[in-house]
């Protein structure tokens, strides 16, 4: 490809509205432009990115025995009607209506259908396992798209779905599409660190996402140095400690005139915030929520909603506390009724707590579980952070922030059993498939691999998916010989193989190469005045800051086996 015929030109800055190093380097470079929020295009550079990307993921689903399929995009209601999913997914989907005003979705998701679809094929056990794939776009209504192609509102996704006949069958299924992952990410050059994840909307029981840490990203990812440990915020656990082995004693009311704040309460009682019983309120649809834990802890609303099966959670108003006849700042789950209770396991492992009174400037201390109240549900609702000890180990937790890269779910009989999605098994009894679902985000991938992989001057690609491999780039285009040898070298390096952006253009060495080192090419090769003297070419690997001469006789063979086109390239 010549650079004086490519479509797009180069930024010297960013636009304004650039967030993240991804989303400023893939504008600068003309590899994606926004159309609307959340809405890109990819550009001819970009493109061949993109379609790269898609060969390994492709390639390696194949090899792990998938089949490549195509499912529609417009999608029935009333497939979604068979899980009751539309419900949870809400307002994140994009609806539309036929002219026989017959209501359709644009697919945040593949479940309903590929189900749909398998459930007309598979009839017996020795249809089983399958694991059916392709590479879709996906729309999703974001209420804040942002971070370029890393939250979007129209994605390229690829979604594989694993169908077999039990648990064991699954876990097979799940430990292959892992292993695969694993070689995609090593492939595009991205470290991913696998954590364990919330299963949100897609519903399932286990489920793990795999992540580029990278100061922008969007999630929190708590680990452990020591042993490994890894999950997201939203479902990372830690050791809460063990049970007190306090004798429990009698209650006591005491006046705490206008101390509302945990942290004011345990100073004025000068007791540890450990042992006070922090209440939190919220709305769950119609019904009010009282939310219970150690007041040294903070409550994980994702843990929390799951726990109640709640789509749509947000913390109550005072007037809505109030109107519950409870007293916002002095409550306490003791007495409470007509209210649905949920408490932290921390609370059951606590003695003599420091509790609200229910009425204002008073609490009560020495609250003890079950001893003085009862709760709906004990479980875990509490938010992990740094410092708390590993749940495995004991040794502190870390924090940093990730880029989800790849989301693979053990659905199990959930979806097939609402579906009817059933097999004949060796006693032509039926039983519902057990599913898995697994799903790469290209365009995220892409920008995550930006994230991870560039410097001050520009992208740092991969070999494997980078746009191009060599950047032809001639110095002082009017002399004729420099123009005979770079048109020359162009043929041959193409003639091996390699995949040439070669920079036609009569400008400057400096627009030159800086226009190379934004675009990443992973190795420029530089034809001169000076250069043609000795019968060589330079010859630069991106990541590297020396060049080297080496002689044109027979360059455009020996460049293939340069260690900046290696497949291990870091």
């Amino acid at each position: 490809m010549r650079v004086s015929r490519l479509l797009t030109k180069t930024l010297r800055q960013p636009p304004a509205e650039a967030d993240t190093i991804s989303h400023q380097l893939l504008l600068r470079a003309g590899m994606i432009s926004q159309v609307a929020s959340g809405v890109y295009s990819f550009l001819p550079l970009g493109l061949r990115v993109l379609r790269k990307i898609e060969n390994i993921i492709r390639e390696e689903m194949d090899r792990a025995g998938g089949q490549e399929l195509f499912l529609p995009v417009l999608q029935p209601v009333e497939l979604w009607q068979e899980t009751g999913r539309h419900l949870s997914f809400g307002p994140i989907m994009f609806a539309v209506k036929d002219r026989r005003e017959r209501q359709l979705f644009l697919g945040p998701t593949h479940e309903e259908v590929i189900t749909h679809t398998v459930r007309r094929f598979v009839k017996s056990y020795r249809d089983l396992p399958v694991l059916p794939y392709q590479i879709q776009t996906k729309f999703r209504d974001e209420p804040r798209p942002r971070g370029g192609l890393i939250r979007v509102r129209e994605f390229q996704m690829l979604d594989l779905y694993s169908f077999d006949a039990d648990d064991a069958g699954l876990e097979q299924s799940y430990q292959k599409m892992l292993s695969a992952y694993q070689n995609i990410y090593r492939r595009c050059g991205l470290p991913a660190l696998m954590v364990e994840a919330d299963s949100g909307a897609i519903g399932g029981k286990d489920s793990h996402e795999f992540m580029a840490l990278a100061p922008s990203g969007e999630d929190e990812v708590i680990h452990c140095p020591g042993c490994g440990y890894a999950a997201n915020a939203e479902k990372a656990t830690f050791q809460k400690g063990v049970a007190s082995q306090d004798e429990p004693l009698p209650l006591e009311t005491v006046s705490t005139p206008g101390i509302v704040a945990i942290e004011d309460l345990a100073r004025f009682l000068g007791v540890p915030a450990a042992r006070t019983l922090k209440a939190v309120f919220y709305s769950c649809g119609a019904e009010m929520v009282f939310a219970a834990i150690r007041g040294d802890l903070e409550i994980n609303e994702i843990k929390l909603r799951r726990a109640l099966g709640c789509p749509e959670l947000r913390l109550a108003t005072a007037d809505e506390v109030k109107a519950a006849g409870l007293v916002p700042g002095w409550a306490s789950p003791i007495g409470v009724k007509g209210v649905k209770t949920v408490a932290d396991d921390s609370v059951a492992l606590a003695r003599n707590l420091v509790a609200g009174g229910n009425r204002p400037d008073t609490h009560i201390k020495n609250v003890n579980y079950p001893r003085d109240f009862n709760v709906d549900m004990l479980t875990d609702i509490a938010l992990a952070r740094a410092g708390l000890p590993c749940p495995r180990c004991g040794r502190e937790l870390a924090s940093e922030r990730g880029i989800e890269v790849g989301h693979v779910f053990k659905l199990e009989t959930y979806i097939s059993a609402k579906m009817g999605a059933q097999y004949l098994d060796q006693e032509g009894k039926l039983h519902p498939m057990v599913m898995g679902c697994y799903g790469i985000g290209l365009g995220r991938l892409m920008a995550a691999a930006v994230e991870v992989n560039h410097d001050d001057k520009g992208i740092l690609w991969h070999p494997s998916i980078a746009p191009h491999h060599v950047y032809l780039c001639p110095l002082m285009l009017e002399q004729p010989q420099v123009r005979e040898t770079a048109e020359r070298l162009y043929r041959e390096l193409e003639a091996e193989g390699l995949e040439v952006l070669y920079d036609d253009r009569e400008e400057s060495p400096g627009v030159k190469f800086n226009d190379a080192d934004l675009l990443g090419i992973p190795l420029r090769v530089t034809v001169s005045p000076r250069t043609l003297k000795q019968s060589s070419a330079e010859v630069k690997g991106r990541r590297e800051k020396e060049t080297q001469l080496w002689p044109l006789e027979g360059l455009a063979s020996r460049l293939r086996s340069h260690p900046a086109l290696a497949p291990d390239q870091p």
